[in-house]
């Protein structure tokens, strides 16, 4: 008995490795919106990004658009043909400078979704009131514009005051500096998602004027214009230009530069709550990826791997596998004597864990023999205390 007992150990350390627990989640689970788990560690790590060295500086995965360089002027074009124009944009002491009668200029780098720094100023307090006092803008996708304009202690119609969705929604605060002073917008863009005449998601712009949040999240209502309303169903394009406008004001601009977002689940993205269709196809995109490591690995991590997968799609031959495992495993720890199985203890007990998990979130049958068997184990053994 003492000969078979020492086979059976040896048979169990070689087949159900224990020498590093595989992972598994014990948060709630995929569900019909979610595909991973609360606390998933199959989830994607976040990608690794270089902060700027000092505030408003580009980090390391922004598409920098002007740097104060004449190169990086190669960036933008004139949207007026030469013969139409009167004046051009130029560049100077590390900023560009629109010039009246230049018109518009947009960048080449066409983007949608994007997290954009830009600084703007006036070289001093200019003449006008009103509108006619340092304005210019910044169109997001060369359609939504963002207010560029003097009211520094110079009111003018809320929807069209610096830091506005123009004819949209007013700034939330005035924190413009005085003029001179160098201002600055951060701005996040989501841009409106019309699929088939449906507006899916109206979109949204967030804005900080020199730190001070003027916008939040703020519907963008179809995207406003000069005196007229957009419809929510207008369509827009999945990319556009940022465009820069000239309104016969000598406006200056510095160091811009976009970064992308990652994409919504209405715009194909795979992480918040997402559709039902949206979300089985991604499960089982996971649970097939956990299923391949997998038939990488051996014995006890092998087992709990295959658990994993079947966590996400409950496959029947996913889990005949599983179940093959778990029978072998568990029958294998029944023929042991109690000195013997202290070596198993820890991974006995997270596969215990593991199958009460999937008994509890109606995964497995709350009959079945094997996870019984491993509790009633477990409680003989004194691992666990008899509930």
């Amino acid at each position: 008995m003492r000969f078979q007992t020492l086979l059976i150990v040896a048979f169990l350390s070689h087949t159900f490795i224990h020498s590093a627990q595989a992972e598994f989640h014990f948060g709630d689970p995929p569900d019909a919106h979610h595909p991973w788990a609360v606390h998933d560690t199959n989830r994607p790590q976040p990608p690794r990004v270089e902060p700027a060295d000092t505030n408003g500086g580009a980090p390391s995965d922004a598409v920098v658009l002007f740097d104060g360089t004449e190169a990086s002027f190669a960036n933008w074009v004139h949207q007026t043909p030469d013969d139409k124009r009167k004046a051009n944009w130029i560049v100077t002491n590390g900023y560009m400078l629109v010039t009246k009668g230049a018109g518009y200029i947009a960048s080449k780098e066409h983007f949608g979704d994007c997290q954009l720094h830009i600084e703007w100023s006036h070289e001093k307090q200019l003449p006008g009131s009103g509108q006619g006092r340092g304005n210019s803008g910044v169109f997001l996708m060369g359609q939504i514009e963002v207010q560029v304009l003097d009211n520094y202690e110079n009111p003018t119609y809320p929807d069209g005051s610096a830091g506005c969705v123009y004819g949209v929604m007013p700034p939330a605060a005035n924190a413009l500096r005085a003029p001179g002073k160098w201002q600055s917008y951060d701005i996040i863009f989501r841009r409106p998602i019309v699929k088939e005449g449906v507006c899916v998601d109206e979109g949204s712009m967030t804005v900080l004027m020199n730190g001070v949040v003027v916008q939040d999240s703020t519907p963008l209502d179809g995207g406003g214009g000069h005196k007229k309303r957009k419809p929510l169903n207008h369509a827009y394009p999945n990319q556009g230009p940022l465009t820069m406008q000239d309104h016969g004001n000598p406006v200056r601009f510095r160091n811009i530069w976009y970064r992308k977002l990652r994409p919504r689940p209405s715009d194909g993205g795979t992480d918040g709550r997402l559709s039902v269709e949206d979300t089985k196809a991604k499960r089982s995109a996971i649970a097939k990826t956990i299923f391949d490591d997998a038939m990488s690995l051996n014995g006890f991590q092998k087992m709990t791997r295959l658990l994993e997968s079947y966590m996400y799609d409950q496959q029947a031959k996913v889990w005949a596998q599983c179940n093959t495992l778990v029978t072998g495993y568990v029958d294998e720890l029944k023929g042991l004597e109690a000195k013997e199985l202290g070596a198993f203890k820890r991974d006995a007990l997270h596969l215990e864990k593991i199958l009460k998990y999937l008994i509890k979130h109606q995964m497995l049958d709350p009959n079945y023999s094997p996870s019984a068997e491993l509790s009633a184990l477990a409680i003989k053994q004194d691992w666990i205390k008899k509930k």
